[in-house]
């Protein structure tokens, strides 16, 4: 008998990803990677039912108290996996600075993810503080604060209608859009977002006026008419005390002096 012989064929791990479920992937991770969490939340565009292939994993895990609270980016059967790790204090301390940067962005992990383990309660205590959060909304911003955006608004606005070449052109609309849509959102004290969480928050906000601001983005962008984007960020600029040029003073209060006193000069 005459035996053949074949090649053994290995199998990348990005198509393993593409193939394997990905919430079953989280499953596994959590189980192998930590077999004593008191809490594991699987969140993102997984938990939404919004995944690609590509899609990575954002997993909230609450561990004991003699841990390390960190952020960590890792690989996992081929799929880009982000670790939120902390213990309770640290959760404590995130959600905190989560919402002085008014974004609650691990406090929407715990409130709309999908639950992997849940010792003891943990999870479910957890979630409620964050609905809590979410629910109370951001703070607002100083007035101070309010005066300083409207006026980079103001100026930015300015560049805009005056702007000659695209490119600038078009890194002043980004400007725009994420200065307009702060605005916005702490007028109606919503949570903001970053990136593709940007648009989402804007148009949970107000979403009249945050639609005409992204239609007005995207027509600039499209066709190097700045007009729609102008008046869309103008009308919220309207909202919240109208543009600022003349008369805008801002007193330092001595980070100048503390800035030159650490570099030593």
């Amino acid at each position: 008998m005459t035996e053949t012989w074949s090649p053994s064929i290995k199998v990348p791990e990005t198509l393993i990803a593409m193939d394997a479920d990905p919430i079953d992937q989280a499953r596994r991770l959590v189980r192998d990677r930590f077999p004593d969490a008191l809490a594991a939340v699987l969140g993102g565009s997984v938990a939404a039912g919004r995944a690609t292939a590509g899609s990575d994993l954002d997993i909230a895990v609450l561990i004991g108290d003699g841990g390390e609270t960190c952020r960590e980016t890792i690989r996992f059967e081929g799929r880009v996996v982000e670790l939120f790790i902390h213990t309770r204090a640290g959760l404590a301390d995130l959600f905190a600075a989560d919402v002085a940067a008014r974004r609650a962005v691990l406090q929407s992990v715990y409130a709309t993810g999908l639950i992997l383990v849940d010792a003891a309660g943990e999870a479910g205590c957890a979630r409620a503080r964050a609905e809590a959060d979410i629910r109370n909304g951001p703070p607002a911003l100083a007035p101070e604060v309010v005066e300083t955006k409207r006026y980079g608004l103001t100026d930015a606005l300015d560049d805009l209608a005056d702007a000659g070449d695209r490119i600038e052109r078009l890194a002043v609309a980004g400007f725009v859009l994420s200065a307009a849509a702060d605005l916005l959102c702490d007028y109606h004290q919503a949570w903001i977002g970053g990136g593709k969480w940007l648009p989402r928050r804007l148009l949970e906000a107000d979403g009249e006026r945050g639609a005409a601001l992204l239609e007005g983005h995207l027509r600039l962008c499209t066709s190097g008419d700045p007009m729609p984007m102008i008046d869309a960020a103008s009308q919220i600029l309207a909202l919240v005390g109208g543009p600022l040029r003349e008369g805008y003073r801002r007193t330092w209060r001595g980070v100048i002096e503390s800035v030159a006193a650490t570099s030593g000069r």
